[in-house]
């Protein structure tokens, strides 16, 4: 399986948040995130992600998911999944978790691999990740 690895920035299109009342600082928030990745694999430089996120946190910190998109210039598609930690410290936001393809289009059809990732929140709205992990794309077979 190829090493992949990049960044992406990127900015809250969306955004709700849900306050409980069964303890102290309890949210449920909903998060639309686009980006645009930089990857040393010219498959996934370039492509423009966005990411569907959940959390539910106390005072800010708890478990994040949330399915992700990349887009790439051909037209193709990956997607896949995600889980991890969000917290808090000091004002600053942190995440971290692991990530999973679980398909593609056109040339990516058939992919699958995974891999993890860290970031911050740089803003309220703004996101700032680093990933890395492997992939395989199953070769097509033809029919006889």
């Amino acid at each position: 399986m190829p090493d992949l690895s990049g960044s992406f920035s990127g900015r809250a299109t969306s955004q709700s948040t849900i306050s409980l009342y069964d303890v102290s600082n309890h949210d449920l928030n909903l998060l639309k995130v686009r980006g645009v990745q930089k990857s040393s694999d010219a498959k996934w430089n370039n492509s423009k992600i966005t990411y569907w996120g959940t959390a539910d946190l106390i005072a800010g910190n708890g478990p994040q998911r949330g399915y992700f998109v990349n887009e790439h210039a051909d037209g193709d598609r990956d997607f896949g999944t995600f889980e991890g930690r969000i917290a808090t410290s000091d004002g600053q936001v942190t995440i971290e978790g692991v990530w999973i393809f679980v398909g593609g289009t056109g040339k990516l059809e058939g992919l699958t691999g995974g891999g993890s990732y860290k970031g911050k929140m740089t803003s309220p709205v703004e996101v700032e990740n680093t990933w890395e992990g492997t992939y395989q794309i199953a070769e097509k077979t033809r029919a006889a």
